[in-house]
């Protein structure tokens, strides 16, 4: 009797743990960060690249080695033209996403003169299933990373628009891109990036906890022809509330060592 009741309690206390233990991890909740990439492979996430078809990794350019995420070139001749996306497998509509980058080596011969230490990560982004095959760049919305040249100015955590316009200073902004308020980082440092995401309403660029850009009412571009294609699949609706997550490849070796989120409430 006594070792039946110790029994019991016990399950009850085991029970509460793993409730309340669930409760504290689950990002949904708010308040933990979830970590997208583990450190040992690139599970959970889906790779595309330009003329070839979803999952093939060409030249093995996104690879995981000694706990870094690496986007690579060494197996290329040329880049041909073949800009790449890693893309996380869950869409996420309120959130603040942290990755820490860096820009190493050279450009891949073939790479264009814009994408000299150039990468990025989309947010608001079409699944990869609905890219086409030749498409270059998921329409979405681009943080654009930037290496500086070793002098002169270059700030990073700009906006780039694939397939999308937003509000910027009280005004639709149809412009491919807009500069942040950033410092240039020159070299091969680390550098934290933040970007603070809440559905349709207002999207953060931040560098070290300091906003460097801010807009808000992303939203699909009815010029474009990739994003004509997903207005139609939303019955007509151009507002962007959420979507996928991709990490470019765009001809110059960057590494990521870190990219976390949080769940934040609607």
């Amino acid at each position: 009797m006594y070792k039946t009741a110790v029994v019991a309690f016990l399950v009850v206390v085991f029970a509460l743990f793993t409730v309340t233990s669930s409760f504290a991890a689950d990002p949904a909740q708010g308040g933990e960060w979830l970590q997208l990439f583990n450190g040992r492979d690139l599970s959970g996430w889906k790779v595309k690249i330009k003329g070839h078809d979803l999952g093939d990794n060409v030249g093995n350019t996104f690879r995981v080695e000694d706990g870094v995420l690496k986007v690579s070139y060494d197996q290329y001749e040329t880049f041909g033209n073949k800009f790449g996306h890693l893309f996380y497998e869950k869409p996420f509509s309120n959130y603040i996403i942290r990755c820490e980058y860096r820009f190493v080596g050279k450009q891949c011969p073939g790479g264009p003169g814009w994408a000299f230490r150039n990468n990025g990560i989309m947010v608001h982004g079409q699944s990869p299933e609905s890219m086409e095959k030749g498409q270059s760049f998921p329409v979405s919305i681009e943080v654009q990373l930037l290496g500086g040249k070793g002098k002169g100015k270059r700030t990073t955590c700009n906006l780039c628009t694939p397939g999308t316009n937003v509000v910027l200073d009280g005004k639709l902004y149809t412009r491919h891109g807009a500069s942040s308020k950033s410092e240039t980082y020159h070299g091969d440092q680390w550098v934290t990036c933040e970007i603070e995401v809440r559905g349709n309403e207002v999207i953060r660029h931040k560098i070290d906890g300091k906003t460097v850009l801010e807009y808000t009412k992303p939203q699909l571009d009815e010029k474009d022809g990739n994003a004509r294609k997903l207005i139609t699949a939303q019955q007509g609706d151009k507002m962007l509330h959420g979507g996928t997550i991709s990490l470019q490849a765009e001809s110059h070796p960057c590494e990521f060592r870190k990219v976390e989120l949080k769940v934040l409430k609607d």
